[in-house]
C-alpha cells in the first residue's frame, strides 16, 4: 500500500517522512535553546525558511547515493535529506561539523529520526580522508562558490560524475563570475520553490582552471 503523501510549501513528502520532520523540528527547537544552532530572529520561520529551504535538495537528486554534507550545523540541509532518505532504505548522508556540540546535536537527530547518515566532527579540509569518494555534495550558509569549489575538488578529483548542490541568495551571479576565475565546471540553476530570488546551484565537473605561460 503507497504510503500517503503530504506537502511541505508545495513539496510532496510521505506521511511517515512528515512525522520524521516533525519530530526533527520539536527536538531542534529544544536543543536551539541551548546551542544557538540558527540564528534566534529565524526560529518562528523554521518550517520554511529551513526545513522546506533544505527539503529541495532532495527532490532535485531524489535517488538513494552517497553525500556529503560541507558545515551541517543545525542540520540543513543535511539531516534534511537523510531524513527523506530513511523511506528508501538506501542511500546515505555524511554529516562534516567540526564543532562538537552541534556535531552532539546532529548524532542525537539522526538516531531519534531514523534517519540515514552519520556525523563526521572534522574540519571540512580534512574530510575527504574520513570520506574518500561521495556521489553527490550539499551545503547551505556555509562559505561563497569559489571557496565551495575548493572544498570540492578532492570529492570532483576522486569522482568526476560528483554533483555539487548549493542555496544561493539574490547575488550569486557575482559568486558564479568570480567562480570562473579559478575553476571550470559545469553549472544548472534551480530557482528557489521557497525564496523567489533565491537558487540552487548544481555545480558538475569541476576542475581547476589549466594556465597555459607564454
Amino acid at each position: 500500500m503507497t504510503s500517503p503523501r503530504q506537502y511541505i510549501n508545495g513539496l510532496r513528502v510521505s506521511r511517515e517522512t512528515q512525522e520524521r520532520l516533525q519530530h526533527f523540528v520539536h527536538l531542534f527547537k529544544r536543543w536551539q535553546a541551548s546551542i544557538n544552532l540558527i540564528a534566534p530572529s529565524t526560529l518562528p520561520q523554521l518550517w520554511d525558511r529551513h526545513v522546506a529551504d533544505s527539503l529541495q535538495i532532495f527532490h532535485l537528486r531524489p535517488e538513494p547515493i552517497n553525500w556529503v554534507d560541507l558545515g551541517s550545523g543545525g542540520g540543513f540541509p543535511g539531516v534534511i535529506t537523510a531524513i527523506a532518505l530513511a523511506e528508501s532504505g538506501a542511500g546515505w548522508v555524511h554529516l562534516i561539523e567540526s564543532n562538537n556540540k552541534k556535531a552532539a546535536f546532529l548524532r542525537v537527530a539522526l538516531l531519534e529520526t531514523g534517519a540515514r547518515g552519520s556525523v563526521h566532527p572534522v574540519r571540512i579540509e580534512e574530510a575527504s580522508k574520513a570520506v574518500p569518494i561521495c556521489d553527490a555534495i550539499s551545503a547551505r550558509a556555509l562559505a561563497e562558490l569559489p571557496q565551495l569549489l575548493d572544498f570540492c575538488l578532492p570529492w570532483a578529483t576522486a569522482n568526476e560524475n560528483l554533483r555539487a548542490y548549493f542555496h544561493k541568495g539574490r547575488d550569486y551571479q557575482l559568486e558564479i563570475d568570480k567562480a570562473r576565475g579559478r575553476f571550470e565546471f559545469d553549472l544548472l540553476k534551480h530557482q528557489s520553490v521557497i525564496e523567489p530570488d533565491s537558487v540552487v546551484l548544481e555545480v558538475s565537473r569541476i576542475a581547476l582552471l589549466s594556465r597555459t605561460t607564454g
